[in-house]
């Protein structure tokens, strides 16, 4: 063996011992852990990664921690809060990103991993992908369904515009609904492209939703509207919290985003889908020529059903009375009934003159005779008793009945209650006054007490009472009204 190198023997010790020509000390595991973390972070202070995202987890304190993985490696990656929320998209298991940030180590586990500071989805396909995605975990949830659909109103009132303020969206909403039927608008604006975009959106539809029932500025209809675009200029409009915004609004939605062709989640959670901005126009409401139009038919129609019933009625009247038979014809019978009974009433005259004639030539009229009739009629009146009871008895009947309404008349008289303490009002004309209406409105009431009347005027104080009519004095016997009495 060459003697530059010891002999296994030389090794073997229980304490650590320096060689010959070694000037090295040992390193502990955190200066060489030190070593490694800067050589790498100098190394790769920046890079791209191109992977699938796995193990994706967003801890409590908003640091985002996946793994990027390929066929035949792992990296670990981690993303602060600060870049994390910024993410235009939301991370997922399975989605294939570009990730951008420098590499270090964790000696805490003798790892390396990635600190990600930008984080892309790796092209339109992985886009796509994560739509699906998306779309697929929201529809389990029903976001999607039809029986969540609510009717459009048929005339909004007002209607709620979530859109930007200075695009060519907002103008052509505006033309079409004063082309249409003119109506109120309310705008909210908001950035439709880029960041923050989708919590603007949402955030004005969650506004319009949250205005209490009654509030003036409440609209009937929201519209959510956006000029046409690529898939990544429409992807607000994917974003989860606008769909879940749509969804949970309280008032019927529609979607107008991008062109005909342009799809997105918020058109499957909206009540209606707008192939076009003017489109929603469109259908948020009807053009006012054609209501005019169709409420001029149908008060034509509604004034045709009226004189219908009357039209129908005059031909069936007209077909009655031509198949009625003519007056002539009706009065026939009865001419000839009248003729006939006339006829009769002439010959009965006739023979009835004819018999009295020949009964009173049959008559002899003497003085005895007359004289004998007058002592019958004497005889008959001889015979009829007058009894007084006859006579007294319905005049004791009707003295008693007479006697039994004055004692009445007696109890009801208006003046009867005065002796117990009540008063009787009555107005100007003498007629009794009942009630407060009554009283207010004569000029001048009398209140009738035992004692004497009382005069007094409504709304003002008591007057004093009216002088008392002095009782007649006794005539002397054996005056006359002649003499000119004083008290006459």
């Amino acid at each position: 063996m060459p003697a530059d190198f010891p002999s296994d023997s030389e090794d073997e010790g229980l304490v650590a011992k320096g060689r010959a020509g070694d000037n090295a000390a040992p390193l502990s595991i955190s200066e060489i852990s030190n070593l490694l973390k800067r050589t790498v972070e100098d190394r790769f202070g920046f890079v791209r990664l191109r992977g699938e995202l796995s193990g994706v987890k967003r801890a409590a304190s908003g640091h985002l921690y996946c793994a990027l993985k390929d066929e035949k490696a792992v990296l670990d990656g981690v993303m602060w809060r600060g870049q994390a929320d910024r993410l235009p998209f939301r991370p997922e298991d399975g989605l294939e990103v570009v990730a951008s940030g420098k590499l270090t180590t964790y000696p805490g586990r003798s790892k390396y991993q990635i600190v990600i500071e930008r984080m892309e989805l790796a092209g339109e396909g992985a886009l796509l992908a994560l739509l699906e995605k998306t779309k697929a975990r929201l529809a389990a949830e029903g976001l999607f369904d039809e029986a969540r659909k609510r009717p459009l109103p048929f005339l909004p009132r007002t209607i709620g515009v979530v859109t930007s303020p200075t695009g060519a969206v907002i103008r052509d909403i505006l033309h079409r609904l004063a082309d249409r039927f003119p109506s109120r608008v309310i705008v909210w604006p908001v950035l439709v492209q880029g960041q923050g975009a989708a919590e603007q959106v949402a955030g004005a539809v969650r506004g319009f939703s949250g205005l209490p029932e009654g509030h003036p500025d409440r609209p009937d209809l929201v519209i959510v509207a956006r000029g046409g675009g690529s898939i990544e200029d429409l992807w607000s409009f994917n974003e989860e919290v606008v769909v879940r915004a749509i969804a949970d609004c309280s008032i019927p939605t529609i979607s107008a985003v991008g062109h005909e062709t342009d799809t997105t989640l918020a058109d499957f959670a909206a009540d209606r889908r707008a192939p076009t901005p003017t489109a929603a126009a469109e259908i948020a409401v009807p053009v006012r020529a054609e209501l005019a139009a169709t409420l001029r038919d149908f008060a034509a129609r509604n004034q045709r059903a009226i004189l219908r019933p009357v039209q129908l009625g005059r031909e069936r009247l007209e077909a009655r009375v031509q198949r009625l038979p003519g007056p002539e014809a009706i009065l026939q019978p009865s001419a000839l009934a009248l003729d006939e009974m006339t006829e009769r009433l002439r010959r009965g005259l006739t023979d009835r003159a004819a018999r009295g004639r020949e009964r009173l030539g049959q008559l002899r009229l003497s003085p005895a005779m007359l004289e004998r009739n007058l002592r019958d009629g004497r005889k008959a009146l001889g015979n009829i008793r007058l009894v007084p009871s006859l006579v007294e008895r319905p005049l004791a009947e009707r003295r008693e009945k007479l006697a039994a309404i004055a004692r009445l008349a007696e109890q009801l008289h208006p003046d009867r209650p005065l002796e117990r303490g009540y008063v009787r009002v009555t107005g100007a004309g003498g007629q009794t006054v009942t009630s407060r209406d009554a009283a207010a409105s004569e000029a001048a009431l009398t209140l009738k007490f035992r004692d004497g009347d009382l005069a007094v005027v409504p709304g003002e104080g008591a007057p004093p009472p009216l002088p008392r009519k002095p009782a007649p004095r006794p005539r002397a016997k054996g005056t006359t009204p002649e003499q000119d009495d004083l008290f006459g």
